[in-house]
């Protein structure tokens, strides 16, 4: 399978991998990366969120981090193929961070991680989709204590997550000197139920939370918002 990021580079995803989701392209419009910011990707796949915000700003320095090979080399072959020096990309286990990445170096990091608790009942049949689905590699625990030892004082971290997780993530961020400073829930339309929420916090940063406007894809008569076709670069 192959995708265009907002016609500018061709990604190659392999059949068993997660193909480019609402999820990623949400979370990559809701990322404030300053220009020339080192980026952090923890759970990179084949490097989406690295390919789009690339796409909008190629000063950016991305390092992306997935530990199911086949994906972090497809990474690499997205990264080539497209020539972008800024995107590196390691095979590695996230939960050994203290030996896999720099502390404090990284100005951001962003993630669409694992959804669901390894008791759920909502593990794939299939390895890798279980291990890009399910928290069977990285739970809200582990990927919160990476982002804080990755990120400089200050820096932000950008997640998106399921709503019914909500309680779980403000509480883990917290305990993890990241401070929850901006939170936006994503809906298909504006009667739907949420879907996402878009969540950033700021290492080390006293309280106090913004909650955006609802990110929204339709209008409830069916029509494609500002959102939607901003997020999916077509023409407003």
């Amino acid at each position: 399978m192959e995708e265009l990021i907002c016609g500018k580079y061709r990604m190659r995803i392999p059949a068993a991998q997660f193909s480019l989701s609402t999820d990623t392209m949400a979370l990559a419009d809701f990322a404030r990366v300053k220009h020339s910011a080192r980026v952090c990707d923890l759970g990179c796949g084949s490097g989406a969120l690295g390919l789009l915000l690339l796409a909008r700003d190629e000063t950016l320095s991305i390092t992306g981090v997935e530990i199911q090979k086949d994906a972090a080399r497809c990474a690499m072959e997205n990264a080539a193929q497209n020539n972008l020096s800024g995107l590196s990309v390691l095979h590695g286990d996230l939960r050994a961070y203290r030996t896999l990445l720099p502390a404090n170096g990284f100005d951001a990091v962003i993630s669409n991680p694992p959804y669901y608790p390894l008791k759920s009942g909502a593990i794939a049949d299939e390895a890798p989709l279980a291990i890009a689905k399910s928290e069977l590699c990285c739970t809200v625990s582990d990927l919160c204590a990476c982002a804080a030892w990755c990120l400089r004082f200050g820096g932000s971290f950008f997640l998106v997550h399921k709503p019914e997780r909500l309680t779980d993530l403000l509480v883990t961020l917290r305990e993890n000197r990241l401070e929850p400073k901006r939170l936006q829930f994503v809906r298909h339309h504006p009667s739907a139920t949420v879907s996402l929420v878009l969540i950033e916090a700021r290492l080390g940063a006293k309280p106090g939370l913004t909650l955006a406007n609802d990110l929204l894809f339709y209008t409830d008569s069916g029509e494609k918002t500002a959102d939607y076709k901003r997020l999916y670069h077509e023409e407003i």
